[in-house]
């Protein structure tokens, strides 16, 4: 009786673990399957929330290089292999832009080759294409080259861009459609672009008047105006700046005063080029002036600092700019930027002064 009891006691507490046993794996997979919906849900989330740069995915990522160039020597390479030769190393930085901006240094016009020599530039016809192509969707066209190849060239431009799809910011068919702000819309944030050159670098014929194409010069009397305009159709508005000094680091008061006027008046940031060199970055007001990018494509391969350039990639979300970053290229074979170590860049760096 007693042996048969111990019997009944081992088979009760036998059948007990086992019940636990299972009943733990249970809960552990239960938990287990809790905590996977959880990190999932998370994941989801955190994709939503978090950008790149650890800003949010809502941040507007804004690609901007300097002065680009396909005539002379980029056009005879381009010529010999292909449209998309100057971009081949650096095209994954564009693809990453929501807006990528340069200034386009040749009017878009029907000709030959362009000689070796010369500097009254032009680039055939379906350049826009490519550029469409490989990332560019707002360019600046307020500069010295613009009117190389006359009203006509101007024109033709416009058209060629407009075709493709692709903002042209201070150029126009008359100075009304010059100063009319470009507007690029992001995530739900708008971007007016307004574009200026200085017109003390270039002839009186270039620029743009009420009844002949051309492009917008600098005019502190006007920039106020302008801006207030830009301010109305827009969330930000972004200054291109075609002005200093060629081939030094510094730049002159001119662009100082100009620049700084812009954001006194209300504009969110600035983004120079002209000097074929990269110049400082300065923060005014709790606003960036990109003083100059330098070149980005570009057949000056006679000096290191020529051949240098910078991509500034800006992240804006809707308070305004909430970070940048800049990364140093080095052109190569007369049109091809690349991207340089960073042993290479952190020498670039030193000769400009930066927040």
């Amino acid at each position: 009786m007693q042996n048969r009891k111990w019997i009944l006691r081992i088979l009760f507490f036998a059948v007990l673990i086992i019940c636990l046993f299972f009943g733990y794996n249970e809960f552990l997979d239960i938990r287990n399957s809790q905590a996977s919906a959880l990190n999932a849900l998370n994941e989801i989330g955190g994709d939503n929330n978090e950008g790149e740069n650890g800003n949010g995915s809502q941040d507007v990522k804004l690609v901007a290089v300097g002065d680009i160039m396909f005539s002379r020597g980029v056009d005879y390479r381009m010529a010999k292999k292909g449209n998309d030769y100057p971009f081949l190393k650096i095209k994954d930085y564009f693809n990453e832009g929501d807006i990528v901006f340069a200034n386009l240094e040749s009017p878009i016009f029907p000709g030959k080759i362009m000689p070796i020599s010369g500097t009254a530039f032009w680039a055939r016809p379906g350049l826009e294409k490519s550029l469409k192509e490989n990332g560019f969707n707002v360019l600046s066209l307020s500069n010295n080259h613009m009117g190389n190849q006359g009203v006509i060239g101007v024109e033709y431009t416009l058209n060629s861009l407009k075709g493709v799809g692709i903002l042209a910011s201070g150029a126009g068919r008359d100075i009304e459609e010059a100063a009319t702000p470009q507007v690029i819309v992001k995530k739900g944030l708008r971007f007016a672009f307004l574009s200026y050159t200085d017109g003390s670098i270039i002839p009186e014929s270039y620029e743009a008047s009420s009844n002949s194409a051309g492009v917008l010069y600098m005019d502190e009397a006007r920039l106020k105006n302008d801006i207030a305009s830009a301010k109305k159709v827009s969330d930000f508005v972004i200054i291109s700046m075609h002005a200093g000094n060629e081939y030094v680091y510094r730049p002159v008061q001119k662009q100082i005063s100009f620049a700084q006027k812009a954001i006194d008046d209300g504009a969110d940031l600035i983004i120079g080029h002209h000097p074929h060199q990269i110049q400082d970055v300065e923060k005014y007001k709790g606003k960036y002036i990109f003083y100059s990018l330098g070149n980005f494509v570009f057949d000056q391969e006679w000096s290191i600092e020529t051949r240098q350039g910078l991509i500034a990639e800006i992240y804006f979300n809707k308070s305004g700019v909430v970070d940048f970053n800049l990364t140093p290229v080095l052109i190569s074979d007369y049109c091809q930027p690349d991207i340089l170590n960073d042993s290479d860049a952190a020498k670039v760096f030193k000769n400009i002064e930066r927040p």
